[in-house]
């Protein structure tokens, strides 16, 4: 690996770490030429690529990042740290790799999302809840909210949270 500061190629691992889920290793490296210390990552290379299929059967691919954008937006101004958002979108990630080799529905990744957006922040959920099952009025958007408030306690973190 050449050093980002000297550019030489002569260095030693101090510490590695999984990341990710597993999917990826950090690795702390030292330079033995100019002593620096920088971080590497390391993931397997894509051979293949999730497609998503969509409510009107098109296909894109698999894209986190608009996971996160999803997210974004419905916590938005919500007491929801982005460390949180990325936990939900790598909790949501590891579901679907889990269980689907080529294609995903987006109906089983904003299920997921949801289900885990409610245990962390009602308002966010709601808001998840009302794009992505597109209300139409105001009545659904009521009985959303009415049945989400006769939830015994929502908010309550799940095992899957634990430790957050």
């Amino acid at each position: 690996m050449r050093c980002p500061f000297c550019k030489e190629d002569n260095d030693k691992v101090i510490d590695s770490r999984s990341s990710e889920g597993g999917r990826i290793i950090r690795r702390r490296r030292q330079c033995l030429c100019c002593e620096r210390r920088f971080t590497t990552y390391e993931k397997i290379g894509e051979s293949f690529k999730l497609n998503v299929v969509k409510k009107d059967g098109s296909r894109v691919p698999y894209d986190r990042d608009k996971v996160i954008a999803g997210l974004q937006k419905a916590c938005y101004k919500r007491p929801v740290s982005y460390e949180r958002i990325q936990e939900i979108a790598d909790r949501v990630e590891e579901d679907v790799f889990r269980h689907f080799d080529k294609e995903v529905s987006s109906g089983f990744i904003g299920e997921n999302v949801m289900r885990h957006l409610r245990h962390v922040d009602n308002v966010a959920y709601i808001r998840f809840a009302s794009v992505y099952r597109e209300f139409t009025d105001a009545g659904q958007l009521l009985e959303e909210v009415t049945r989400e408030i006769g939830q015994p306690d929502s908010t309550a973190q799940p095992e899957l949270f634990d430790g957050f």
